[in-house]
């Protein structure tokens, strides 16, 4: 059966769901369309998350990216577009995606949307050496 693009995010259950720790994902190969002139916009997504209950399965998440191939949307909304429905699929209690677009007309363009859940806070950062 052939791999197509697929609007659904499966997920799994956090295998430690007692402790905040971060996923973080790079997605290089994202395209959508421009909608005003229908020329494919690249970027590359940064997906930092830190999980709750249930985490974003990998194959379905590239499904996901690959649905936006044709799809006209300026990179603000596809940004957002996309965070909320990562965050509807699994509840997390942050989520932060950035979008770095290539260079279009001369401007790169970044968009960055971040989701946190009412009432968590994160713990304090501690360097390691």
């Amino acid at each position: 059966m052939p791999t197509v693009p697929s609007k659904e995010l499966e997920t799994f259950a956090n295998p430690t769901p007692e402790r905040d720790y971060t996923i973080r994902m790079e997605i290089p190969e994202f395209t959508c369309l421009c909608p005003k002139t229908g020329q494919p916009d690249f970027a590359t997504l940064y997906l930092d998350y830190v999980p709750d209950q249930l985490c974003v399965e990998l194959k379905a998440l590239k499904l996901y990216m690959w649905s936006f191939r044709d799809q006209g949307a300026f990179h603000e909304a596809v940004t957002n577009e996309i965070l909320s429905d990562l965050v509807r699929a699994c509840s997390p209690r942050f989520m932060r995606l950035k979008a770095a677009f290539y260079v279009r007309g001369g401007i790169y363009t970044t968009v960055i949307a971040e989701h946190q859940k009412d009432g968590w806070q994160p713990k304090p950062v501690v360097q390691l050496p």
